[in-house]
């Protein structure tokens, strides 16, 4: 059970200047690296574990060897919160806008695609220290907003669809303290198409 780091699907610089090229190389090849790196060691130990993904792995937490438990929640979430993360950003001019299946399904949760906004928004900047912004699918099959510390990954309340990385590493050298410019700056380069794609 050896798990990999994807190649990034764009370069380091297309998202400029939402992300600067120098906050995207050390994001991808040093900080997810490392959760790779740190999960893959961490599952070493256990060479009898079943196969099983990323999910089954974080769902499951409480079925794996108790001292491993931490390391997997720690960076299997890292894992797999970036993997999707960067399946989430789009540098074409495309797909930033959600189509009239996702608007109507947003509006029909929220009241309106700003109302979503707003709570997503406020998630991400009260988030305190480090972790992340959800938007997920509740149990119900509702759309909620939620936030996580760390690098939990919501499953218990959900199916995460969008997710925003609010580590200050994720924006610090670009933004510094400016966590809401941020945030604002971050819905200018969302890949709608896929956000649809994870709610299916």
């Amino acid at each position: 059970m050896k798990f990999t780091l994807a190649p990034l699907p764009y370069a380091y610089d297309v998202l400029e200047p939402v992300i600067d090229a120098k906050t995207m190389e050390i994001h991808y090849s040093k900080h997810h690296q490392a959760y790779v790196n740190n999960l893959n060691a961490a599952l070493e130990k256990y060479p009898t574990l079943p196969e099983q993904t990323i999910e089954q792995l974080l769902i499951n937490l409480e079925k794996l060897p108790a001292d491993i438990q931490t390391a997997v929640r720690n960076n299997g979430g890292g894992h797999f919160n970036h993997t999707m993360f960067w399946s989430l950003l789009v540098p074409e001019k495309k797909y930033l806008a959600p189509s009239t299946t996702l608007l109507a399904r947003i509006v029909k949760d929220f009241g309106s695609f700003d109302a979503m906004k707003e709570q997503f928004s406020n998630a991400a900047k009260t988030r305190f220290g480090s972790g992340w912004a959800w938007l997920i699918v509740d149990t119900t099959g509702k759309l909620k907003v939620t936030s996580t510390a760390n690098q939990d990954v919501p499953f218990k309340e959900g199916k995460p669809v969008l997710g925003l990385d609010v580590w200050e590493h994720a924006y610090y050298l670009n933004y510094q303290n400016r966590r809401p410019d941020y945030i604002t700056n971050f819905f200018k380069i969302i890949n709608w198409k896929k956000v649809e794609e994870n709610l299916r």
